[in-house]
């Protein structure tokens, strides 16, 4: 434990994994690890956990980053922070009274990314080395007045390769693109579109949290690619789906918090839908809301080049 560490409290009755399942189990690849409902992160490297950040109880995780300095940035309701792997926290931002921070992206080194939803709620791009906000941009939101609309208002928001804006309105039901003087540019209409992010190929994967789905789909709009939980043979199926990572290798992970602690937690599957790798180990890890795998090539911090 650091000294800025709370305790987590261990995960109660968490069933043994069980075998036969696809893949190597912690040992399929490293990662960054985290998961709504149970505070910790989860460093997995060499088919274990090697390193753990707690913050108690309370908030969730929503968005986590390794960058190629070995910090990690994450996002946990209450606030953004950034902390070394000796659990230094270097940098952080409180949310005002009143939001929600529930997403968070590096763009180089100095600077960061994230949404507070509010009534309204604002796109900020902060200066993390100066404190300043270089971008502070209000967006659209159901409602202006009704506070409990707020939590529900957003959880990713991700900035391209292109220099534009891809935000999630989880409430609203799009995707919207906005250039960097917020003009729309490309929007995507989808029930609750949970996260999205911007391919190395140009198309959007998009996964809708209602309709337990993940969908990749192209400037048109069209649909190239898409998985659903009853696309799986039914002893891996994901029970809920928030986010999801490409990996180089065109595969595709989706993260699913499972159910009551049990159930698959990451499941990978090919381009022709095969299932390749199911991780369900409630013993060592909680749910899964988002994962960084740590074998992809790519600088963290370079945005697009971390498909997650």
């Amino acid at each position: 434990m650091g000294p800025g560490e709370t305790a987590t409290p261990p995960l109660k009755d968490a069933p043994v994994a069980p075998e036969g399942l696809p893949g190597r189990g912690m040992a399929e690849h490293p990662m960054l690890y985290i998961g709504e409902g149970y505070n910790k992160i989860f460093l997995v490297d060499g088919g274990k956990v090697a390193w753990t950040y707690s913050t108690g109880t309370g908030g969730e995780y929503d968005d986590v980053w390794m960058l190629s300095n070995g910090n990690v940035l994450f996002s946990r309701l209450q606030y953004v922070a950034e902390v070394t792997p000796e659990k230094k926290v270097v940098w952080r931002f409180d949310a005002p009274a009143g939001t929600e921070i529930h997403t968070c992206q590096p763009i180089g080194m100095d600077k960061v990314l994230f949404v507070e939803n509010g009534l309204p709620p604002h796109l900020i791009v902060m200066n993390i080395k100066t404190g300043k906000k270089e971008v502070d941009h209000i967006l659209p939101a159901i409602s202006e007045t009704d506070q409990r609309s707020v939590h529900a208002q957003f959880r990713r928001v991700r900035y391209t390769a292109q220099g534009t804006y891809l935000v999630s309105f989880l409430e609203m039901g799009k995707v919207v693109e906005y250039d960097k003087n917020f003009n729309e540019v490309w929007s995507y209409k989808i029930p609750s579109p949970w996260a999205a992010v911007r391919l190395r190929n140009g198309n959007t994967m998009i996964t809708d949290e209602r309709d337990v789905l993940t969908r990749e789909v192209n400037r048109a709009g069209e649909t190239v690619w898409e998985i659903r939980n009853t696309d799986v043979p039914e002893e891996y199926r994901f029970g809920n789906a928030q986010s999801a990572t490409r990996l180089a290798n065109g595969h595709t992970i989706i993260c699913s918090r499972g159910g009551r602690n049990h159930g698959a937690q990451l499941v990978e599957v090919t381009p022709d839908k095969k299932v390749v790798w199911v991780l369900q180990d409630w013993q060592d890890l909680g749910p899964a809301t988002a994962v960084q795998m740590l074998d992809e090539p790519g600088k963290p911090e370079k945005p697009s080049e971390s498909q997650h």
